[in-house]
């Protein structure tokens, strides 16, 4: 597996194999690999001939009292990895090759409406960030398909709306989230639990669960949440959100709504504050 720094190299990397009639499929990280990223790399294989992923913490998307300079930083680690699961090019680029002239004053990608609620009201600007650097790698890559984790689902939905709205021509593949044998939803800051508080940190799915059932024994959107809220809080976690929205732009569904709907819960716990979501059907 070759491994570039520099945008220069990468794209006569690219240039190299699309001269060959490849098709370039892209899975974007932030590194500290686990097995729900390398599950990625094997579904972006299904869609194309060759696999590049990234691995770059992105200082956009953090804000200034978030983990940007702890965040676990694995380069080696993760490059052994990618290379074991069937990745062809690991793009690792420093700030200075994303942001040349500095973060402060680079371009932004703003992606309206849809970015202002839910992860987007707990953490402003972050999805601000998200936009800019994806669209960065997105340039540089220049990828027939990108491949995201449904875990972040309102990044995915975000992602989606940029790429649709800039005319970009790549296709967006939604990769079911990895759990751990708890219900944990796999992530980089699971790290951050203790062994107790991994075992707690199973609720968040158990709530989402329980939010489906109620859901289809006719509870009220309202109700189901205040549960929802409670189950957390009873089990030592702080929730950010415990909601039901509509699936397709998390907009809050009508009293009658009862399909097209998922369910998200943002919850810290100790050191790490945890996403996930679960779509409901009925």
């Amino acid at each position: 597996m070759d491994t570039f720094h520099f945008a220069t190299d990468l794209r006569a990397c690219v240039s190299a194999w699309r001269c060959a009639g490849a098709r370039v499929g892209f899975v974007p990280t932030m590194g500290n690999l686990h097995a729900g990223h390398f599950s990625l790399i094997e579904l972006a294989r299904k869609h194309a001939d060759k696999i590049i992923a990234s691995v770059f913490v992105n200082p956009t998307q953090f804000g200034p009292s978030e983990d940007f300079a702890s965040y676990p930083r694995t380069l080696e680690a993760d490059r052994a990895g990618l290379a074991t699961h069937g990745c062809d090019a690991l793009f690792a680029p420093g700030i200075d090759e994303m942001y040349p002239f500095g973060v402060a004053e680079t371009v932004r990608v703003d992606v309206p409406k849809i970015t202002e609620v839910l992860e987007g009201e707990s953490r402003p600007g972050h999805f601000a960030g998200v936009a800019t650097v994806v669209t960065k790698l997105f340039n540089l890559v220049q990828p027939d398909v990108a491949v995201f984790g449904q875990k972040d689902y309102q990044q995915l939905l975000v992602i989606r709306r940029m790429t649709q709205d800039l005319r970009l021509p790549i296709e967006i593949v939604a990769a079911p989230t990895r759990r751990e044998a708890n219900g944990l939803a796999m992530s980089s800051r699971n790290q951050y639990l203790s062994r107790e508080e991994r075992d707690r940190a199973a609720v968040i799915y158990r709530t989402l669960c329980a939010m489906g059932e109620q859901l289809h024994a006719g509870r009220s959107h309202m109700a189901i949440e205040a549960d929802a809220r409670a189950a957390l809080e009873a089990a030592g976690s702080v929730p950010d959100y415990a909601v039901i929205r509509r699936a397709s732009d998390l907009c809050v569904p009508g009293p009658a709504e009862r399909s097209g709907l998922i369910a998200l819960i943002a919850a810290r716990l100790g050191r790490a504050r945890l996403i996930d979501n679960r779509l409901l059907v009925l």
